[in-house]
């Protein structure tokens, strides 16, 4: 298995995003029903990370027609078929890296992710999770779903082949695209130690998982 550089891999595959998401990756469809229904009647500015192609955004705009996104991606192509998908809506599209992208302080009433986060390390992670809480709002909320480990086994066997792909590739360094899904409770101590003061875990389907972050 080689891996592939993350705006590459999303880059190939706009076509079949969508078809593939909704109808094979188990718990999504009903992900973007749960997560459109989290997001407060109040919020007026969205920050969506890893928005894709903006299937989260479908249900979101039925309830709330004119919040205004600002979408981060790293894929040209992911972000060219979304602008297509809500062309008369308030979107504001960013190609670029969400750990380095300055997101500001305090200007989001709520932030999302949706099956874009399962890439990354503790680490890297904590260190995203601060950046979203200090975009936030006195009030603000974050609301993840994404794909996690059942157990700590699981978690630490995807790890271990993802150092081990990356040694044998000689990759040093950078976004390439091999799941290595956490456990929801570290996914919530991740959280809390970013300053998030309560954390719940409202749904499951299969290894989809919704968590709420309230700051």
């Amino acid at each position: 298995m080689d891996l592939e550089k993350m705006d590459e891999f999303f880059n190939k595959r706009v076509n079949m995003y969508d078809d593939h998401m909704l109808n094979e990756v188990e718990g999504c469809r009903e992900g973007y029903k749960r997560m459109a229904e989290q997001i407060p009647d109040s919020t007026k500015k969205l920050l969506d990370l890893g928005c894709g192609t903006g299937l989260e955004l479908d249900k979101i705009f039925r309830r709330l027609p004119d919040v205004e996104v600002t979408g981060i991606d790293l894929s040209k192509g992911m972000l060219d078929r979304l602008r297509e998908k809500y062309n008369n809506k308030k979107v504001k599209l960013i190609q670029s890296d969400y750990f380095d992208y300055n997101f500001g302080i305090g200007i989001f009433d709520t932030a999302i992710s949706f099956q874009t986060l399962h890439h990354f390390s503790h680490e890297e992670k904590t260190i995203l999770y601060t950046k979203i809480y200090k975009s936030l709002n006195s009030r603000g909320l974050y609301i993840e779903c994404d794909y996690m480990a059942n157990t700590q086994e699981e978690e630490d066997f995807y790890f271990a082949e993802n150092k081990r792909l990356r040694s044998e590739m000689g990759i040093k360094g950078g976004f390439y695209h091999y799941d290595t899904p956490c456990t929801i409770d570290n996914q919530i101590k991740m959280l809390n130690t970013a300053g998030f003061k309560r954390v719940e875990k409202l749904w499951q389907q299969a290894a989809a998982v919704l968590l709420v972050a309230q700051k």
